[in-house]
């Protein structure tokens, strides 16, 4: 019946007179979606899913430094369909095997390019390609987002709160939500993609990118009509000079008056547009992953897992015998902790390179580098290094070659805050020469991920969140409780965060102030346990401080266990800023966990997931007091109701996990 209804919708096309208006109608495999391209003047699509307007008549074009355009008065020349229905193997990811069902439909062009939409039960895509035979240059991308109503959005602006969007285009992604109608947008401030918008009967629309290889990301703005969105694109930067923190930032003097160059034919990014029926399938959404370009060569040496970390703990260590800080003293303690418990990593954090010399060859007197890489290797823990992005992209290759050969498994690339093309093309070139060299990336202080995960699985974490760090400075005022149980549905779709978690001080709501020494977190010692769970992270830090962890034994030993790549995702529940509840499976063992707000809740969990058979799980709840003493839970060992449904309480601020195994 599909094929059926593609073929009818080709021959539609193909039937109109040249100079008419052209519309044509792609559906998803299900059938509910629909998304209807009209070829007028200009070229526009719509969105709409079982019967409900998502996206009105939006607009999509690009315009050359020659004058050409990319469908302004488009001549179509041809087209194609086509339905796709296989899976995949997914290297480090949620799940081991990715499901890409979807029909595509390419559009070819007189003028050298096409337009491909596909459709997917949960959203539409589109990409604009490019065949050009010589060089060319993007003055500007038309990329519109119209809703049929003022609906509410979820809306993650730049940490710029004044001045011109030049002021704003480098930024450190990392922002909470405003939930306000998209009329009370604030004209003066960029929105950060992805962004949720709440569409007609409770669906709700994420509007983000995936495949930006060699072109500016997307920042959103509302366009001169009514609840409107459109793309914003840093232009190309002209003149650069090193500065910021620490001279390890490019700071931008002067840029150029267009967004992107190439040498010849290119793929450009996808524009996404997800809808879903309920909060909880934008938790487990695969579309920026499926639409990335698949892996080439062999990562099997790519070891997923946990990190000890310093910098969140400030280097603090209590009852031994030597001054910590960065030193190999330290580093050692640091290390013997991780191989006690199992723990794949530690991190060498900003301080063991000298400062202000942006020069990763030039190493503090108090590490001796190759001592510690040895060390750690008889504990079987390697070790990662930390680098300002303008040392490590000054001589990349050179740092690549020679830590690799030292022994060091990765870096944590940190202060990027830029997604301009020149910036977008850094982090290509650093993910081919981590893998040239077999090191593992993680990118701190960048804009969210596009699916370069996939690309080039080495890249194994991304920032772009406002992750546990901000608790070392943030005012009382900062709600991290509730950014927790919104970021899953919205940051956490475009792929995995660098969040940070495990602290053991943790506070309540009228508790909480920022220490930045010996820094606490918001809500329950169970919610930290269950951001385990919650948050996709595959290098996932222990931001705590090792004599913390050992005092707190049976957290530890949880939280060590915990896997950071899964088979199997499912997202049970949720409501964006409200609550969520996801269940993760490795091997024959499941993890659940639950997160709530600021309000005390009880969850009713379905469980019929784990199919037949009897179940035990080992479970961490807050405790009756955890209100109140946000340390206090209860860890116990309880049967699965045979019925599968399981009843879950948090107190305010809380969490819940449970590790369930067949009995």
């Amino acid at each position: 019946m599909k094929t059926q209804y593609l073929l009818l919708a080709y021959i539609l096309l193909l039937s109109l007179p040249l100079n008419a208006q052209k519309r044509i109608s792609l559906q998803s495999p299900d059938g509910k979606l629909e998304t209807v391209v009209t070829i007028g003047e200009k070229i526009t699509y719509t969105v709409s899913y079982n019967g409900d307007l998502m996206l009105s008549n939006s607009v999509l074009s690009m315009t050359l430094a020659d004058g050409n355009t990319y469908g302004i008065n488009p001549k179509l020349s041809g087209s194609s369909l086509e339905k796709v229905n296989r899976t995949f193997a997914a290297a480090v990811y949620k799940r081991s095997i990715v499901r890409d069902h979807y029909n595509e439909l390419t559009l070819r062009f007189k003028g050298g390019y096409h337009i491909i939409f596909r459709a997917y039960d949960d959203g539409v895509a589109y990409r604009f390609v490019s065949t050009a035979k010589k060089p060319f240059i993007v003055e500007s991308e038309q990329a519109e987002f119209n809703f049929p109503s003022d609906y509410k959005a979820f809306i993650n602006y730049t940490n710029k709160p004044e001045g011109s969007f030049e002021s704003q285009y480098m930024n450190s992604f990392e922002q909470p939500y405003y939930h306000i109608p998209l009329s009370e947008w604030n004209k003066k401030r960029l929105g950060i993609t992805p962004i949720v918008v709440e569409g007609a009967n409770g669906k709700k629309i994420c509007i983000t990118e995936a495949d930006l290889l060699n072109y500016p990301g997307m920042f959103l703005y509302p366009t001169d009509k009514s609840n409107g969105l459109k793309g914003v694109f840093a232009p190309c930067p002209k003149e650069t000079k090193q500065g910021g923190h620490n001279m390890l930032q490019e700071l931008i003097q002067s840029r150029e008056p267009y967004i992107a160059k190439f040498d010849g034919a290119t793929q450009f990014p996808w524009r996404i547009v997800i809808v879903a029926e309920k909060a909880s399938d934008l938790a487990d959404s695969d579309m920026v992953y499926k639409l990335a370009t698949p892996s080439q060569g062999d990562y099997s040496w790519v070891k997923p897992g946990k990190v000890a970390w310093e910098w969140w703990n400030a280097w603090n260590l209590y009852n031994v015998d030597f001054k910590t800080g960065v030193n190999n003293e330290t580093y050692k303690y640091y290390i013997d902790f991780a191989s006690k418990y199992g723990i794949e990593y530690v991190i060498l954090d900003e301080g063991w390179a000298v400062n202000k010399q942006a020069d990763l060859f030039q190493i503090v007197p108090e590490i001796d580098l190759e001592e510690l890489v040895a060390y750690a290797g008889r504990k079987n823990v390697g070790l990662i290094l930390w680098a300002g992005y303008y040392a490590f992209n000054r001589d990349m290759e050179k740092i690549c070659k020679h830590y690799s050969e030292m022994g060091i498994k990765g870096f944590k690339v940190d202060f990027m805050d830029r997604d301009d093309q020149p910036m977008v093309d850094f982090h290509h070139r650093a993910a081919q020469m981590g893998a040239k060299y077999r090191l593992m990336i993680d990118f701190h202080g960048t804009y969210k991920p596009t699916g370069l995960q996939r690309t080039y699985p080495n890249v194994i974490n991304f920032e772009a969140v406002n992750g546990l760090e901000q608790l070392k400075w943030s005012s009382k005022e900062l709600d991290q409780v509730t950014y927790d149980v919104t970021v899953p549905f919205i940051r956490q779709v475009a792929g995995p965060m660098d969040y940070t978690q495990g602290a053991m001080r943790n506070a309540s709501r009228s508790s909480y102030h920022p220490v930045f020494s010996e820094p606490m977190s918001q809500g329950t010692r169970c919610r930290q346990l269950a951001e385990y769970v919650i948050f996709e992270s595959p290098l996932n830090m222990l931001c705590d401080n090792p004599s913390n962890y050992m005092a707190e034994e049976e957290c530890t030993e949880f939280i060590a266990s915990v896997p950071t790549v899964w088979d199997n995702t499912i997202a049970l529940n949720g409501e964006i800023g409200k609550y969520i509840s996801i269940a993760r499976r490795k091997g024959n063992d499941w993890y659940i966990g639950s997160l709530t707000n600021w309000d005390a809740r009880t969850l009713e969990l379905d469980l019929t997931f784990l199919g037949e058979g009897n179940f035990k799980g080992e479970v961490f709840r807050d405790g009756i007091n955890a209100g109140r003493v946000a340390r206090d839970y209860k860890k116990e060992i309880i049967d699965i109701p045979a019925n599968r449904k399981l009843l879950v309480s948090m107190a305010s601020g809380g969490g819940y996990v449970i590790k369930v195994v067949r009995d």
